[in-house]
């Protein structure tokens, strides 16, 4: 990253799976601000979008600049379809993720993360960041190597603990071996995730650039003990509240639902920003804070600025299908928009946000209706069938698979492939033989203020330059207090006086 950028005061968040798109990314970034592309579930979605035919020869122009020429040939053979995928047909089945993953799969990972952040990066000299998920350990060395070849300037982790990402970046920009530690339920020995760069390119390259690590977390405490060591401590954090979109970290404690089901969250998940502020890293608010008035808040608390996220998905420029930002900003301008925190639906086990619009896997028949199967496995968990030996499950699976393979059924109740949903929510669900088309499962924050404030001024909608504009807008007026925190609408958040 060059010196000349100054720390931005607004993330634009990296929302999965491919929401966060590369021309998102590089719009935001054009502007001076941060930003950032999803790489979760990233070798699907480009091995997806060859197979359509990669319309505007945007992926076979980043290939083109992929330092090894024969793996972007390699891939290119695999999975591009000059004519595009015939209508009705199922797109081809893109590697599992897995402990002891194969070269074709290494390949896809790494040149999958180097296409999305090259074209984010290309034609301009503003910063761009890449978003990964904690929980999907088996493919983050990779991942992140794919993303720093085409010189990624941000990593940011959420949905864990992710002490071990600054020793990973660090080894990564000298293209030594890697390794993270996974976690395999029920394991008598120690797993990991290796990932060897010269293996794998068969050249010598320059050292890369180490991209800054921004740790999205929820609590203060998780922040100080990250901040403490030199290995694990990272360039700064996202303090990310649960008005949040996507995953959510559970309520503290015993997790108590409302009448509505959604789990109920109190002061004790609220992250103490003082005590943040005191450990001397730079740090962002994120949920909850879509405003101008909340930006200029977050900043009299002692964050740089802001990561935001809802307000950029319904961008133009978003990987969003059209006809879904279309449906959401119909359904906020009539008032009629209800987004649930969902204590069931990810298989993780994390609560998900869930927006209920018809024809989603919202909606009970639909999720009815749907086979339960799980083929694109990013969630699946490793577990130790024996001593050494390896095994994975998901509780989105048919349930007597997820039984025979030692889950309960009371994890599989309820659960929701995010996997396939949220491919459908960017255009790249998968047809199955028997014609059934996967449905979206859309997923926003619970603060709507921003979008509601955008939508009185921009009722057609609006793209990411002008959502960084409202943002950035400083009120005139002398004396004027930052907004109080406002009502949100179905959540679940505890009511406390």
């Amino acid at each position: 990253m060059s010196e000349i950028n100054p720390l931005p005061v607004v993330i634009q968040g990296g929302m999965g799976v491919a929401v966060s798109s590369w021309q998102l990314a590089r719009a935001v970034s054009q502007t001076g601000q941060l930003g950032v592309v999803s790489g979760t579930a990233i070798d699907a979605v480009i091995a997806r979008r060859l197979q359509n035919g990669d319309v505007n020869g945007d992926i076979r122009r980043a290939l083109a600049n992929f330092p090894v020429p024969a793996i972007a040939q390699r891939v290119l053979e695999r999975y591009f379809r000059a004519e595009g995928r015939e209508e009705g047909h199922q797109y081809i089945a893109v590697p599992k993720l897995s402990l002891r993953p194969s070269p074709e799969a290494l390949e896809l990972l790494v040149v999958s993360n180097f296409v999305e952040v090259w074209l984010a990066k290309e034609g301009h000299n503003g910063l761009v960041g890449i978003n990964y998920l904690e929980k999907i350990q088996m493919a983050t060395p990779s991942s992140a190597y794919g993303a720093m070849l085409a010189g990624v300037d941000y990593v940011l982790m959420g949905a864990g603990i992710p002490a071990e990402i600054p020793q990973l970046l660090n080894l990564l920009a000298q293209h030594k071996p890697a390794s993270l530690n996974v976690q395999v339920d029920g394991a008598t020995t120690a797993y990991k995730a290796s990932f060897f760069p010269e293996t794998l390119l068969n050249i010598a390259l320059p050292p890369l650039h180490r991209p800054k690590f921004l740790a999205i977390i929820s609590a203060h405490v998780l922040a100080t003990y990250l901040a403490r060591d030199e290995v694990t401590r990272p360039d700064g954090f996202v303090i990310e509240g649960f008005n949040a979109g996507g995953h959510n970290a559970p309520p503290r404690g015993h997790m108590i639902l409302d009448d509505d089901g959604q789990p109920i969250f109190g002061p004790r998940d609220e992250a103490d920003i003082e005590k943040v502020a005191k450990i001397g890293l730079p740090f962002w608010l994120a949920g909850g804070y879509s405003t101008a008035e909340q930006v200029r808040l977050a900043q009299s608390l002692g964050a740089v600025g802001v990561q935001v996220g809802t307000l950029f998905s319904l961008a133009t420029e978003s990987g969003l299908e059209s006809h879904l930002r279309h449906e959401l900003l119909a359904q906020l301008s009539a008032g009629n928009l209800v987004v649930r925190t969902d204590p069931f639906a990810s298989p993780t086990g994390f609560p998900f946000k869930v927006v209920t619009l018809p024809h989603t896997l919202s909606e009970s028949d639909i999720y009815a209706e749907r086979p339960r199967l799980c083929d694109l496995s990013y969630l699946r968990v490793p577990y130790e069938r024996s001593p050494g030996v390896v095994g994975y499950r998901c509780p989105a699976e048919p349930i007597h698979v997820f039984l025979r393979k030692g889950g309960s059924e009371e994890d599989a109740l309820g659960r929701k492939c995010l996997c396939n949903g949220l491919m459908a929510n960017v255009g790249l669900g998968q047809t199955r033989s028997t014609g059934y088309t996967e449905p979206p499962l859309i997923t926003l924050g619970a603060d709507l203020r921003g979008v509601m404030e955008m939508l009185k001024e921009y009722p057609a909608g609006w793209d990411a330059t002008e959502a960084v504009r409202y943002l950035l807008k400083v009120r005139e007026e002398k004396g004027t207090m930052p907004l109080p925190p406002a009502p949100v609408v179905e959540t679940g958040i505890e009511r406390q006086a």
